[in-house]
């Protein structure tokens, strides 16, 4: 690859070591190039105009304009993807969560090196981090919605007999699936089927998330814990190192987190989380594949199709990154293809 067709990337952080070492981490990448280097927003946006990067990569906490302001601001101008640098605290998860809801694309831990070993699976996940932001739609069609008597015109529904004890919603998502994913849960009832979630998300934002969710839905929401009674009326999202499990006992749907291997490079697992719905409710389950690079949660949703269960794929004009939907739909695993403002809506009429 030419310098000409690598990825240009653009650091903006107040600390000259962390500059330096990105800088030097992405040194000898044969698709990436640290095109330059900004100290605060107002260098940053110089630097934008003149060196027209493809990704950059923001911290929040900076001086004279933090980068949340910046981010905002940037989106509404001239958007271009953003990675947020960000810790593991409270106060950098909230933050962090903020920059997805503002168009961020992807969050990355801040560097900690220690060994050798880390610098390497430091350097992997920024490396696809970046390769995943330099394909996101971050100008595509999100806010618009279909008004209801014309919603219901424009599809038509599966005629499913549900018991909501034993009935659940499965959805998998991966970059651009925090947004999405609450534009869902935001417009369900309370009393709605339990709903099981796996975002690939780093480990320490997930409970972050789930009060963000939470605080959005008439639904109780919170990071899944293992023997967790899956009841109607509940949202269970993933843990960001562990894959979630469904399981069954004689009289009940339960929890598990599983601490096993990644399953397609990811921990947890959209299919992890599928093939276990398949393996517990059946058919009486749907299954829900959002925005998101790669493959995962492809097969685990022809797994669920195979078996009975209803399937969704979120369209390409509102996915930040049609990849895990555009693999599902190609291997023949989805029943219905939806923007992301109708799904939603889909569900209460199926469901109700």
């Amino acid at each position: 690859m030419t310098t000409r067709n690598k990825i240009k990337v653009l650091i903006v952080d107040d600390s000259a070591l962390i500059r330096q070492a990105i800088s030097l981490l992405l040194k000898n990448s044969l698709f990436v190039e640290v095109v330059g280097t900004s100290y605060d927003p107002f260098d940053a946006t110089t630097k934008i105009q003149k060196l027209n990067p493809d990704v950059i990569l923001l911290d929040i906490q900076m001086p004279k304009m933090n980068g949340l302001t910046f981010l905002k601001k940037l989106m509404l101008q001239q958007p271009i993807p953003v990675i947020i640098f960000s810790s593991f605290v409270e106060e950098g998860s909230y933050n962090a969560l903020k920059a997805l809801e503002y168009g961020a694309v992807e969050i990355i831990e801040k560097p900690k090196f220690a060994t050798n070993q880390e610098l390497e699976k430091y350097k992997t996940r920024l490396l696809g981090a970046i390769q995943t932001s330099a394909l996101a739609n971050v100008k595509g069609e999100k806010t618009s919605k279909v008004e209801v008597d014309t919603f219901i015109k424009k599809y038509k529904f599966p005629n499913l007999s549900i018991n909501k004890n034993e009935f659940i919603i499965a959805i998998g998502a991966s970059t651009g699936g925090t947004e999405a994913i609450k534009r869902i849960i935001e417009n369900i009832p309370k009393d709605f089927p339990p709903i099981v979630i796996t975002q690939h998300m780093p480990a320490g934002f997930t409970k972050s998330f789930s009060e963000r969710l939470n605080n959005h839905s008439q639904a109780n929401v919170k990071e899944a814990e293992t023997n967790d009674i899956i009841l109607p009326g509940n949202v269970y999202v993933a843990k960001g190192d562990r894959h979630l499990v469904v399981k069954k006992t004689a009289d009940k749907f339960y929890i598990r987190l599983d601490d096993t291997l990644p399953v397609n490079r990811h921990k947890p697992s959209v299919d992890v989380l599928f093939n276990s719905v398949t393996n517990t409710y059946q058919k009486n389950a749907i299954g829900i594949l959002l925005t998101g690079m790669g493959s995962d949660g492809a097969k685990g949703l022809k797994n669920m199709k195979q078996n009975g269960a209803f399937t969704i794929a979120q369209d390409e004009a509102t996915c930040i990154v049609f990849g895990m939907p555009k693999v599902a739909i190609n291997i023949g695993a989805v029943d219905q293809i939806l923007p992301i403002y109708d799904i939603a809506e889909f569900l209460k009429q199926t469901l109700k």
